[in-house]
C-alpha cells in the first residue's frame, strides 16, 4: 500500500501561523489569537443593539440639536456595531485576517467616542448648577476631557491597525504597545475626569446655601437625578471596561485573559452596552433639556455658551480669588 499524499509545506505551529487561512487539521482554532469561535448569538445581539443606538442617537441629535454629543455618540455605536461585525465573520472563519482587523481596530477605539459623550456634558451640568462653583471655567472642561480623549483614540487607532496588518511578532508587539498606551491615557483621563467632578460635586454641596433657586429646582427633579445617574453608571462602566482591556493586553497576544470569551463578553461587549443604554435612554435633549440652551435661540435673542457662562459669572468669585487649577481667563 502506497503513502498517502503529504502536504506540500510543513504545519503551522504556534509561532508560525502563516499559511492560515481558514481551520483545518494543520491550523486547529486554538492556533489563532483568540482559541475559540466568538458566539453567533452573542455577536449578533451586540451589533443589533449598536445599530438600533446609533439611529436613536442620530434621530435624538437632530431632534435636539445636540450636535456634538451626537457626533460623539454616532462614531461610538458605528464602530462598536462595525467590530461585532468583524466577531461575526471571525465566528464563521477563526482565521479570517478581514474580520480580525475590523474588530481589533473598531472595538478598541469605540470606547473613546463614547467617553466623550460623558465628558461633554459637565461643562452643561456646570453652566446651569453653578459656574462658580467651578474651580475653572466650565468651557474647559470640554477642551481638556475632549483633547485627551482624542489623544487616548489616536494611540489607539494606530496601535489597532499596526496590530492587525502586522507581518511580524515584532510589528505586532509595536501595535500591542501602542494600544496599551492608549488605553492607560484613557484610564488616567477617566481617572482626572471622575476627580473634577467629584471636586466639583464637594464645592456645590459645601456651597448649597448659595445655589439660585433655579439649580435647586433642576436638581430636585427626577428627570436630572436619573440624568446624573445615567451618566455615572456610564462612566464606571466604561472605567470597568478599560481595566479590563489594560489586564488583557499586559500579558501579550495569546494570553489566557484574551483566550477568555466569557471575560470578553461580560467585560467589553456588556460594559459599552450598559454604558450607550445609559446615554441613549437617558439622552441630554430629554433627560437634561438645559443643555440644548447652551447653544440655541432664547426669549431674548440667540443664547449662546459663551453668554450662559457670563450670566454664571457676574455671581462668580473674582477671579484675584479664585483658586484652582488654573485661574479662568
Amino acid at each position: 500500500m502506497s503513502n498517502p499524499p503529504q502536504p506540500t509545506t510543513l504545519p503551522p505551529t504556534r509561532h508560525s501561523t502563516d499559511n492560515c487561512t481558514a481551520v483545518s487539521i494543520y491550523c486547529p482554532v486554538e492556533f489563532t489569537v483568540y482559541a475559540y469561535y466568538p458566539s453567533l448569538g452573542a455577536n449578533a445581539f451586540f451589533c443589533a443593539f449598536f445599530v438600533l443606538c446609533l439611529g436613536i442617537q442620530f434621530v435624538f441629535g437632530i431632534r435636539y440639536k445636540t450636535w456634538t454629543y451626537m457626533i460623539a455618540l454616532v462614531f461610538g455605536t458605528l464602530a462598536e456595531a462595525l467590530g461585532y461585525v468583524g466577531r461575526i465573520m471571525l465566528h464563521s472563519n477563526p482565521w479570517s485576517s478581514t474580520g480580525f482587523e475590523i474588530q481589533i481596530c473598531c472595538l478598541i477605539i469605540a470606547p473613546a467616542f463614547i467617553a466623550a459623550g460623558v465628558y461633554l456634558t459637565l461643562k452643561h451640568i456646570a453652566l446651569e448648577l453653578g459656574a462658580n462653583f467651578s474651580r475653572i471655567r466650565p468651557k474647559f472642561y470640554t477642551w481638556i476631557f475632549c483633547l485627551a480623549d482624542l489623544f487616548s483614540l489616536i494611540l489607539q487607532g494606530a496601535g489597532g491597525g499596526i496590530a492587525a496588518t502586522a507581518n511580524t511578532g515584532s510589528t505586532q508587539n509595536v501595535g500591542s504597545n501602542l494600544m496599551m498606551t492608549g488605553i492607560v491615557w484613557q484610564v488616567f483621563t477617566l481617572l482626572a475626569f471622575g476627580g473634577m467632578v467629584g471636586d466639583y460635586a464637594s464645592r456645590v454641596y459645601a456651597h448649597r446655601s448659595e445655589l439660585e433657586s433655579s439649580a435647586i429646582k433642576l436638581m430636585n427633579t427626577t428627570r436630572f437625578k436619573l440624568f446624573v445617574s445615567g451618566l455615572t453608571l456610564a462612566y464606571l462602566a466604561i472605567f470597568i471596561r478599560c481595566a479590563f482591556r489594560i489586564g488583557e493586553m499586559a500579558n501579550g497576544w495569546r494570553n489566557p485573559i484574551m483566550q477568555n470569551q466569557t471575560d470578553f463578553i461580560v467585560l467589553d461587549g456588556v460594559m459599552i452596552t450598559i454604558a450607550t443604554l445609559c446615554l441613549t435612554a437617558l439622552h441630554p435633549g430629554v433627560a437634561f433639556p438645559e443643555m440644548q440652551m447652551h447653544g440655541k435661540t432664547g426669549p431674548i435673542g440667540e443664547f449662546t455658551t459663551a453668554e450662559a457662562e457670563k450670566v454664571h459669572d457676574a455671581d462668580s468669585t473674582p477671579n484675584s480669588e479664585r483658586q484652582g487649577y488654573f485661574r479662568a481667563s
